[in-house]
């Protein structure tokens, strides 16, 4: 038999694992045999309802609402990170067979999986337990058979301890995670803000964090206006996702905004920067490009330090890549070396894209592949307002939701 001739859905309703698959609503589509018949409940009874509505708990257990509350909580990271999430013991009871008004006291492990869809999003969740309850209560019923030794009912007693110690740090670490989102988020929210950008309703930039980072990255944007109708818009990137990667992102972006107000042209504002960056540590090898536009001459003028190349999108949807000035990366040479730019002119109706490689990359692809898909894409881009055009360029390269690595992008129409 092929994997195209197995019938996933037998497959999964004799498994033996105890199972649900529950929709992103929580509510569950499917139950096999195994979790039927562990908590005493025909699949009829399951199946069409909200999670927490068909399996209620115990009302008269105290600890009903923690429990409830720890796996929403699991299920929703889940949805956030789509990664797979456990909790590694918890007490939940269910009601007796045929007597629904009295409950019997269980303890299960919990495994919840998330299983993508074609958009890479979170579609279903399966929800798989383990009955623990035999290892967790040191006197059950067969307590006192013959034969039954203490040694047994210690080991019992150990794996408890274990479980509950192990649950006890998984929740501290996901409160520690918590809170390192919540600084993250409010990182970012200060060190990308952009005021000029405000001013431009021709240039729009989307910024996505990888899959499972926090929620910001080593990317970063800018807009800078300078006078006699010209400004600068900038990208670059440093390399990681936590922390310390944000803020040395943030140190190399504040001093590319003030090299930019302070020297003549693209060049030398890298040039300032590569200086700089030879005393901020893990700035080493960050990547920057930057392009002056300058509205009345119509003409863009760039320089590169180790950047993939912007793209000059014309109105026919022909392009070119801005590569004529591409140098290595900040901090790589010595101090003082200047670095090349280039002019152009540009027409009306063209676009200029600028972004980081976590956009045109893919593992076991040469560059040029991904160069070339971008090409094509953005052709197909042509004639869009600036929000359109960057929103339908993330979603015709199939990362509009998700990506393995950060991703800034920036379409300003000219």
């Amino acid at each position: 038999m092929t994997a195209l001739e197995i019938d996933y859905k037998a497959l999964f309703a004799v498994h033996p694992s105890p199972s649900l698959v529950l929709g992103p609503d929580l509510v569950i589509v499917a139950a096999n045999r195994a979790y039927c018949r562990v908590i005493g409940r025909p699949r009829e009874e399951l199946v069409g309802q909200y999670f927490f509505d068909a399996l209620p708990g115990n009302p008269a257990d105290p600890d009903r609402g923690a429990a409830q509350k720890r796996t929403a909580a699991s299920l929703h990271r889940v949805l956030a990170s789509g990664q797979s999430d456990i909790i590694t013991l918890q007490k939940y009871d269910i009601p007796v067979v045929q007597t629904p008004d009295r409950f019997e006291e269980r303890w299960w492990s919990v495994f919840h999986i998330p299983v993508p869809g074609p958009d890479g999003k979170v579609a279903l969740i399966i929800h798989r337990v383990e009955d623990m309850t035999e290892f967790v209560q040191p006197h059950h019923a067969d307590h006192d058979r013959p034969g039954r030794s203490g040694r047994v009912e210690d080991m019992k007693a150990e794996l408890y301890a274990r479980a509950q110690e192990s649950r006890r740090l998984t929740e501290e670490l996901h409160e520690a995670h918590a809170r390192e989102r919540q600084v993250a988020v409010a990182l970012q929210e200060a060190m990308l803000q952009s005021p000029d950008l405000a001013q431009h309703q021709d240039v729009a930039v989307r910024y996505l964090p990888a899959v499972a980072s926090l929620d910001i990255c080593g990317d970063w944007f800018d807009v800078v206006d300078l006078p006699g109708n010209r400004f600068t818009v900038a990208v670059g990137d440093v390399v990681g996702h936590d922390l310390a990667a944000a803020a040395v992102m943030g140190m190399l972006r504040s001093a590319l905004s003030a090299a930019s107000r302070s020297n003549p042209g693209p060049a030398r504002a890298l040039e300032v920067l590569g200086m700089y960056a030879h005393s901020v540590e893990g700035a080493l090898a960050a990547t920057a490009v930057q392009v002056l536009i300058d509205i009345d001459m119509r003409m863009l003028v760039y320089s590169t330090a180790g950047h993939p190349p912007p793209v000059l999108l014309h109105a026919d949807g022909s392009s070119e890549l801005l590569d004529q000035a591409a140098d290595p990366p900040l901090g790589v040479w010595p101090e003082n070396v200047p670095r090349s730019q280039v002019a152009l002119t540009y027409k009306r109706g063209d676009a200029l894209v600028l972004y980081t490689d976590g956009l045109i990359e893919r593992r076991g692809e040469d560059i040029d592949v991904g160069l070339a898909r971008l090409t094509a894409v953005l052709a197909a881009c042509a004639g869009l307002n600036a929000e359109h055009f960057a929103d339908a360029a993330l979603g015709r390269l199939g990362v509009s939701g998700s990506s393995r690595d950060d991703i800034t992008l920036v379409v300003a129409t000219l």
